[in-house]
């Protein structure tokens, strides 16, 4: 009987061991999972920070863009005033021309109507 005894001893530590290993094993795991979210999360904030800084770094060169055509905008507009200004000028110089001519044949006319 001591035999039986033995065994069966030897098969309650061995069960003891077994248990004992596979709850290390479930701890390892639980630890292992634990670690990959950790990575996985550090992995997500990481691509978050490079998608934010090339976000702000597109954002910026569309910002010069649209400052720079902003600028040729106004620089263009200011032409374009210019231009009209020397228009203006001109057609004014026209127009006092016209009335010149138009103030001379008056005179003319008048002049011959009254004999002179």
């Amino acid at each position: 009987m001591a035999d039986n005894a033995d065994l069966l001893a030897l098969l309650a530590e061995m069960k003891k061991s077994m248990e004992k290993g596979q709850e290390e094993m479930k701890e390892e795991m639980r630890k292992g999972q634990e670690g990959m979210k950790e990575e996985m999360r550090k992995g997500q904030e990481e691509m978050k920070n490079q998608i934010q800084s090339h976000v702000e770094s597109k954002v910026g060169e569309i910002k010069d863009h649209v400052n720079s055509c902003i600028e040729k905008i106004e620089e263009d507009v200011q032409s374009v005033k210019r231009e009209i200004g020397e228009v203006k000028g001109e057609v004014e110089r026209k127009i006092e021309e016209v009335e010149d001519k138009v103030q001379g044949k008056i005179e003319e006319v008048e002049d011959k109507v009254q004999g002179k």
